[in-house]
């Protein structure tokens, strides 16, 4: 049965729209910010040679770079500001998030509410400095090294005072991220690193699209191979909306009150558990996890001897660790599933839970407050990120398995798929909040108007 605020929200209209002035500035706002992006993308590094770039984005094609390249929005082969994407933020905050649930001084920090986070996110973005400059200085090195043997090189002027270069660039393009995120975040709609995500995905579709339909009509890929992931796609599409949607209502009673006619009446109200708890943040985690050494080592590789022992380890990563090998997609998948866990442990909390209910008197019927309300719910929760863990885990997975044997360029996989619908649907709903709440405003001041008249 729809609740009185899905009433109101299905009556929505554009009237409503145009009158609800912050929502308009909020999304011109959001638009404005991953306009932004998008021209930041195109800024390449001082010092590149873009013809041998070219090159370089021609033979890493179909590797695991390709990944990251998606996730940057193309500006990985561009060698642009922010080459790095909000990636290296990202790694870092998994690492931030892991040490404050193992140690105790950071468990003490995050437990202190406001003061704690703000401390928390600081440490996360030292992290952020430091992996942005360990990856920026591999990169430089192996854009050095790159074309050597052909006598071409992607660098005009190499050395230490491009090395250094490249680290400042890398470092300020994915910090100026951060804070325009968190500016769209505060001032915009949704969540703001999830949207320059999505923004990068979903800014090479047309280009995708085009060499898809390209490779159909000259015969490189075959019709049926286009169809079959069209339909794949539109199945996935339908597959995410309807899961990401999919909650289990737990019944909340309360105790009987006395209403104003004396008469004793009993609040009854839900606590929704979503199947998937943690959302796009699983598979994201998994992907920076393995980008972050097959960055390192891709590059590097170009400037190894492939005769050591350092040198043979570093190309047998590469070879294990591509796109498609059974290797990359054990450890991907497992991946996803212990930050499907994980992840779900720190946004839901079923002590802190069940506490709130005993303060408010609610409790699950047949189940008593406190101990065994915490026990209970964690114990439903469990079973439903199991489920939400397998879903993530075959979503991600298996599209890119498809991909990889079929030999279709690799970009619109589960992951992307997963991340765009995500983000869509939570920026979606957010609009509806605001609308719902101007709607509520509107309703408030005629009945404060219509009780002057009175």
């Amino acid at each position: 049965m729809a609740s009185r605020a899905d009433n109101i929200a299905s009556q929505m209209s554009l009237a409503n729209f145009s009158k609800a002035t912050e929502l308009r500035q909020r999304i011109w706002f959001t638009i404005g910010a991953l306009i932004v992006f998008r021209f930041l993308s195109f800024v390449p590094l001082p010092g590149i040679n873009p013809r041998v770039l070219a090159q370089l984005a021609e033979t890493t094609q179909g590797g695991i770079l390709d990944m990251f390249n998606m996730f940057t929005g193309g500006s990985l082969e561009r060698m642009s500001l922010i080459a790095l994407g909000v990636m290296p933020y990202i790694t870092a905050s998994i690492v931030v998030q892991l040490a404050s649930a193992l140690h105790p001084t950071l468990a003490a920090l995050k437990k202190e509410g406001s003061t704690g986070r703000q401390k928390l996110n600081q440490y996360t973005r030292y992290g952020t400095v430091f992996l942005c400059s360990i990856q920026g200085w591999f990169l430089a090195a192996g854009l050095e090294s790159f074309g050597a043997s052909s006598g071409l090189n992607a660098v005009i002027d190499p050395g230490i005072a491009f090395r250094i270069g490249v680290v400042i660039s890398l470092v300020g393009g994915t910090m100026f991220l951060l804070w325009l995120g968190e500016q769209i975040t505060s001032r915009g709609i949704g969540n703001g690193v999830s949207l320059i995500i999505m923004a990068g995905i979903v800014a090479q579709f047309p280009g995708f699209a085009s060499n898809l339909f390209e490779g159909g009509r000259t015969g490189s890929i075959s019709p049926g191979i286009i169809i079959g992931f069209i339909l794949m796609v539109v199945v996935l599409i339908l597959i995410i909306s309807f899961v990401e949607r999919a909650q289990r209502r737990l019944l909340i009673q309360y105790p009987k009150r006395a209403t104003q006619r004396g008469m004793m009446q009993a609040d009854r109200s839900h606590l929704p558990l979503k199947l998937n708890t943690a959302g796009v943040i699983p598979p994201i985690f998994a992907s920076s996890l393995l980008l972050l050494p097959l960055t390192i080592s891709q590059f590097a590789g170009n400037s190894v001897d492939t005769d050591s022992g350092f040198g043979s380890t570093i190309i047998a990563l590469n070879q294990y660790l591509a796109h498609g090998q059974p290797l990359y997609m054990t450890l991907y998948a497992a991946g996803i599933i212990f930050f499907a866990f994980f992840y779900t442990a720190v946004v839901f909390n079923p002590e802190e839970t069940a506490d709130n209910l005993k303060k408010n008197g609610g409790f699950i019927p047949g189940i008593r407050p406190g101990k065994r309300t915490e026990e209970y719910l964690d114990y439903v929760l469990t079973r439903i990120t199991v489920v939400g863990a397998i879903y993530l885990a075959l979503v991600c997975v298996i599209p890119e398995y498809m991909i990889a044997q079929t030999g279709i360029p690799l970009f619109l996989g589960g992951t992307s798929l997963l991340i765009v619908v995500n983000v869509t649907v939570d920026t979606i709903s957010q609009i509806q909040s605001h609308l719902l709440a101007h709607q509520y405003g509107d309703l408030i001041k005629k009945a404060k108007l219509k009780g002057r008249n009175r």
